[in-house]
């Protein structure tokens, strides 16, 4: 029997964008909310997609010398305390245990919002000379970050998972080396993998990183017009080594104290990726993140049907390395199924039905941009592998536009509001100051510096947007999560 669709997304991503993006999670199997408020689970999709972020960036940092490691979640509060700077610019968002059972320990331990505190302890006693450096650790972990008022599934939750690598060498400009090589990992698998463009620079004092000298990003833009803050560098120079009394002795016998990085990406980031490449029928995902390419769909008559399976096995069998999923239920209409998988992002849908069988053909459907072709049974696997390279190319160059098409400049506030109100991400001459950037998101009711292009352009003449004195830098500006 003809069983009831469940519904589609009934909200359109022009019409009211967070709607639909709630929608699009829950809907196409993504993820659900937890008891727990502001925490998500992830449910098979999205983990497996997570899964191979994990594995492509494993097989990157391995080659830079980093080694896997794990260190506990739970932070004693003295070893918090070390780095003033740090505990101030997360100190409203750690949460805490204070008991075991009934009993108060006697030291609250905060659950993990980053590793620096726990691992840089263990540092301090491990390095001992210049020749156990340099030392290139990371772990994938789950952190908690509590303070905030508005969660967002995958965008903004209050545990997320994310990769944390620490890195110490015994001379600035080795950690500053490392940068470019991280920045541009992150940005290949990005774009590569994910089809995610981005804009790379330095962040202001006021958003860098506590702790850190400073914190290269690559921000990107959501079709709503806001920027989000993707994969991150942060040079911390000295400051947590002497925090933490993490020093060596050099060639010469001088004790010196490190040098070190930290650097990241998170699971915010399969958000940008559903956010950006999806429509109004569901998700769209890029092939080469996408854990199942194919959907086989055989058009089932009674006389046919065996005849069409059996082709359908072959065809199956045949795509094998794309992870073909065989939609051989027989309660379902094939439209059903259709909207189904289009809902669920599957890159490219095969449909075989009797008529196909007489042709030897198939029909192939991108989800992309709903393209239909028959396709020669022989040789499919080579069209097969086109079309995922043509969607792949396609999503990114898309992205890339949207991107481009919302960059702008301004040299003035009222040009700079004109644009922001266009949800534009605007490049303006700034003051180094962080009353400058209060007064900023004041008077553009909520925008606020996103990164400074690492390339600056001529800021000699230029006045700052908002106290009217020479500014210091070329910054991004525009509403963010």
């Amino acid at each position: 029997m003809q069983k009831e669709s469940e519904e589609g997304l009934t909200i359109k991503k022009e019409d009211d964008f967070s709607e639909w993006f709630q929608q699009l999670v829950l809907k196409s199997d993504l993820a659900d909310y937890s008891p727990v408020s502001g925490c998500m689970i992830f449910k098979p999709t999205s983990w497996q997609i997570w899964e191979s972020i994990t594995e492509e960036i494993n097989k990157r940092i391995k080659k830079m010398g980093v080694k896997n490691v794990y260190f506990p979640m739970f932070i004693p509060e003295k070893l918090l305390a070390k780095e003033q700077e740090h505990v101030k610019g997360f100190s409203p968002e750690v949460a805490w245990v204070t008991h075991a059972g009934d009993t108060k320990l006697n030291e609250r331990l905060a659950i993990r919002p980053t590793s620096e505190a726990i691992m840089y302890d263990a540092f301090s006693k491990w390095i001992r000379s210049w020749r156990d450096l340099p030392l290139k650790y990371n772990q994938w972990s789950n952190v908690v970050r509590w303070e905030f008022n508005n969660p967002v599934l995958f965008f903004r939750t209050r545990e997320f998972i994310f990769n944390e690598g620490h890195t110490v060498f015994a001379t600035k400009k080795q950690a500053e080396e490392e940068s470019m090589k991280i920045i541009n990992m992150y940005k290949e698998i990005l774009e590569k993998f994910l089809a995610v463009p981005g804009f790379v620079g330095k962040k202001t004092d006021k958003e860098k990183f506590a702790g850190a000298e400073y914190t290269i990003t690559i921000e990107s833009y959501l079709p709503n017009g806001k920027a989000i803050q993707g994969p991150d560098f942060h040079h911390d120079g000295q400051n947590f080594a002497k925090a933490y009394d993490i020093t060596f002795l050099d060639k010469d016998g001088k004790k010196q104290y490190v040098w070190q990085n930290t650097w990241a990406i998170s699971t915010r980031m399969l958000g940008v990726m559903f956010a950006l490449h999806s429509d109004n029928k569901g998700l769209v995902l890029p092939p080469k993140i996408a854990p199942n390419k194919i959907v086989i769909i055989p058009i089932l008559f009674d006389k046919t049907k065996e005849k069409v399976l059996k082709e359908a096995e072959k065809i199956k069998k045949e795509l094998s390395k794309f992870q073909p999923i065989l939609d051989d239920r027989e309660d379902y209409s094939p439209g059903w199924k259709y909207a189904e998988w289009e809902l669920k992002g599957i890159p490219l849908r095969i449909e075989i039905g009797p008529k196909d069988l007489e042709k030897n053909e198939v029909v192939l459907v991108r989800r992309d941009n709903s393209a239909k072709k028959p396709v020669k049974t022989k040789g499919i696997s080579k069209v097969i592998e086109k079309e995922l390279r043509e969607m792949q190319d396609s999503l990114f160059k898309k992205a890339q536009k949207l991107l481009y098409n919302n960059l702008t400049e301004a040299d003035n506030l009222q040009d700079a509001l004109k644009e922001l109100k266009e949800n534009k991400i605007v490049l303006v001459p700034l003051k180094n100051s962080k009353e400058v950037e209060d007064i900023l998101k004041e008077k553009t009711k909520g925008a606020k510096t996103l990164n400074m292009p690492l390339k600056q352009p001529t800021i000699k003449g230029k006045k700052c947007i908002i106290s009217g004195e020479q500014a210091n830098y070329w910054v991004y500006i525009g509403k963010s999560y």
